[in-house]
């Protein structure tokens, strides 16, 4: 609707509808849990520790989930309880015993006397975070110039 210049993807993006960058910087995907879970004791978690746990997954990723793949399961096939537009709801829910949810590391803070801990995935999934505009998009000064610095800091020069 043209509101807006730029969005950031942790995705792959539609490259019919967008022009992008794809980020030096991305994330890493994990589950959040209580600090007393059995899980908490791991390193990190691997597919079969998820498969009969009660699981909190992000709605905008439910559609088209990445971990299918990771998992080794269909979604259908795992014990899907609820379902997150913002983590830190999701963090609410695990804190009260609900569930384990699968999300990316640092949005929730899990330091101190938090109840909550984060473990990685293992085999290692991340996400890579993208740049995206819209195809043909006809940027304002302020906007071109964002994207050229971006380029030029981040080393990204070519890869619209």
């Amino acid at each position: 609707k043209g509101l807006i210049d730029f969005g950031l993807l942790f995705r792959d993006p539609d490259l019919k509808k967008y022009e992008w960058l794809t980020l030096p910087a991305g994330d890493v995907w994990g589950v959040l849990m209580r600090r007393d879970s059995p899980l908490a004791q791991k390193e990190y978690i691997t597919p079969q520790d998820l498969w009969d746990k009660p699981l909190i997954v992000s709605a905008q990723e439910s559609d088209h989930w990445p971990m299918s793949r990771w998992i080794g399961r269909d979604p259908e096939e795992l014990s899907v309880v609820a379902t997150y537009n913002l983590v830190f709801n999701a963090s609410l829910l695990v804190e009260e015993g609900l569930g384990y949810a699968l999300c990316f590391d640092k949005l929730i803070n899990v330091s101190g006397d938090s109840k909550l801990c984060f473990r990685p995935l293992y085999p290692r999934m991340e996400g890579e975070a993208s740049i995206i505009w819209k195809r043909y998009q006809v940027f304002s000064k302020a906007a071109q110039k964002f994207i050229d610095a971006l380029q030029e800091c981040c080393g990204l020069e070519g890869q619209k």
